[in-house]
């Protein structure tokens, strides 16, 4: 009688979600014009076809403003262990209103739909989407893939923000990567109040297929683009959703989306550059410095023991400079990480 009983729920609770997808309709391309002014829609674009000849969807929140205005883009998950961001965004969206907004927030609240199924970072043929823009219009799976995000979402977008997490094996602070030599990204890096900021400009140009991030991509199209990390993956993590939700506020009225004040924050660090240190053996890694914190020339950052608990390699800093993200993994063999390394701008 229970197996009858958990068959019928089953059933009922496939149904109920199918009834309810098909309230949201699935689109080829966002008609952003088409779209009722003051008002939140949700949608599904269409991004290829998986091996059932079903299409690959990514799903779209789009708050429309009462009064016409500039886009704002914001993308999570393009790897699909980095969940922060998912629900930033999906709190972020429940404190607007659409009949205040001047202008249009696009947010993909997960770009890559079969790797956060699978709990997996990359594509599934195994490669990271974000470093092979502007990918190709009948290249392999993942090119196509990206080809299709290149030409259907990224050209709506006047600003851009995209959402990530460190990966497995790794956490990192509230941080963000821009080009703090331009105004506007210096600006919307600063609303969004991460605790540290790294100086990165990113490709500046197309360059060959592979390699440029959907970042460096956004700005070769003439988008304002930054990314923000937000802590680690796979997991929510309270406090980076709230802090992360309070800088896209910020955000919004720093870019005239909405009328207000923007919140003041706790001064942010500044990095000229950052780099990874790694591991020169293999052995069992144990990192001795906290996000954060600011570490001098020659400081122990971490020691390296072999399988008999012998150290086998102690790991200092090579120069003055913040820990911006570090190893939680032990088990490392040679080349692994160990810290990222941000150095202060003077």
């Amino acid at each position: 009688m229970k197996s009858l009983l958990s068959a019928f729920f089953s059933i009922c609770f496939v149904i109920a979600l199918a009834a309810q997808d098909a309230e949201v309709p699935t689109v080829d391309d966002l008609s952003l014009g088409q779209l009722e002014k003051g008002e939140i829609h949700k949608l599904w674009l269409s991004l290829g076809e998986d091996h059932l000849s079903n299409p690959i969807k990514v799903p779209v929140l789009v708050a429309k403003g009462a009064e016409d205005g500039p886009v704002l883009g914001l993308t999570a998950a393009i790897h699909g262990n980095e969940l922060n961001g998912i629900a930033v965004i999906h709190q972020f969206f429940e404190t607007l209103e659409p009949k205040n907004l001047t202008g249009t927030v696009v947010a993909i609240t997960g770009l890559n739909p079969m790797a956060i199924a699978n709990n997996q970072r990359e594509f599934v043929d195994g490669t990271d989407l974000n470093r092979i823009f502007p990918g190709k219009q009948k290249g392999n799976r993942s090119e196509q893939m990206v080809y299709r995000i290149g030409e259907k979402i990224i050209p709506f977008f006047n600003y851009h923000v995209d959402l990530h997490t460190a990966s497995f094996g790794r956490v990192n602070s509230l941080y963000g990567r821009g080009d703090m030599q331009n105004d506007t990204l210096a600006g919307m890096l600063n609303a969004l109040a991460p605790d540290i900021i790294v100086t990165n400009k990113g490709k500046a140009s197309f360059g060959s297929a592979a390699g440029l991030t959907m970042r460096a991509f956004a700005i070769a199209k003439g988008v304002s683009s930054v990314t923000v990390e937000y802590g680690n993956p796979q997991v929510y993590q309270e406090e980076m959703i709230t802090r992360g939700v309070a800088g896209l506020q910020n955000l919004m009225v720093h870019l005239n989306f909405l009328e207000g004040a923007i919140q003041s924050s706790k001064e942010r660090k500044i990095c000229a550059r950052s780099y990874w240190l790694y591991t020169d053996m293999g052995g069992y890694l144990d990192v001795a410095v906290d996000l954060n914190q600011e570490v001098k020339k020659g400081e122990v950052i971490a020691i390296l023991k072999n399988s008999f608990g012998e150290v086998i390699a102690t790991y200092k800093t090579p120069e003055d400079g913040i820990v911006v993200g570090k190893s939680t993994n032990p088990v490392s063999s040679s080349g692994s990480r160990i810290v990222h390394l941000g150095i202060l701008k003077e």
